[in-house]
């Protein structure tokens, strides 16, 4: 069970919006690169300039509980590999790199088959933010100066967008996915994310303040 999200889910009957992405895709392979494409500025607005990516695994660029890319979409998985080298690409999955022999194990398997790093957490999305934050602060390589230089791609609404949210960052949400989700939260977050927009509702404004 991931309490993690269920304790952050809470959040959203306050601030609604904290579920509501900066930007979507259908599938990965719609992943405009570089991801600054992704969140064009309106007219006055700062340009957006993205310096570091978390992906998510299961249903974004990976068929769910298996630990390579989805072949379709190796070309633009290797674009994005090129686009932001080192430590600017960062993998962080639920089921990959969270505690247990298991977890770390598909984890080892994850970054062999990929050549990106998995990050391993203690805490499962959305409440392993500060961890990731800690990471791209320790990498030299990543010259992250401000939250908003982050990006989190990912098909959760409840799990990858309101942690890029919480932190401050931008948020690309994965719609369709790998596979079909048919489930009860699936069709939860589509009809959530449906609604508040018809209300009206935008996602937050991500953190330009140094971090440093």
């Amino acid at each position: 069970m991931n309490l993690s999200g269920a304790v952050h889910a809470f959040r959203i009957l306050r601030e609604p919006s904290l579920c509501l992405p900066h930007a979507s895709i259908s599938n990965f392979r719609d992943l405009p690169i570089p991801l600054s494409l992704a969140f064009n500025p309106s007219p006055g607005q700062k340009s957006v300039d993205i310096r570091a990516v978390v992906l998510d695994k299961d249903n974004c660029f990976a068929i769910p509980h298996e630990n390579a890319v989805h072949e379709p979409y190796n070309d633009t998985f290797q674009r994005l590999r090129k686009a932001y080298t080192g430590s600017r690409l960062l993998i962080v999955s639920n089921t990959a790199g969270t505690p247990g022999t298991r977890n770390k194990a598909e984890a080892s398997l994850l970054e062999h088959n990929t050549g990106v790093k998995v990050l391993h957490h203690n805490i499962k999305k959305p409440g392993c933010g500060h961890e990731i934050l800690q990471y791209f602060r320790d990498a030299s390589d990543a010259q992250i100066t401000a939250p908003s230089q982050i990006a989190v791609v990912g098909d959760r609404l409840l799990t990858d967008v309101l942690m890029a949210n919480t932190m401050g960052w931008h948020a690309l949400w994965v719609k369709d996915g790998v596979v079909e989700r048919k489930g009860l939260w699936a069709h939860l977050e589509h009809g959530l994310a449906a609604f508040l927009t018809r209300r009206g509702y935008e996602p937050p404004e991500p953190h330009h303040e140094n971090w440093r």
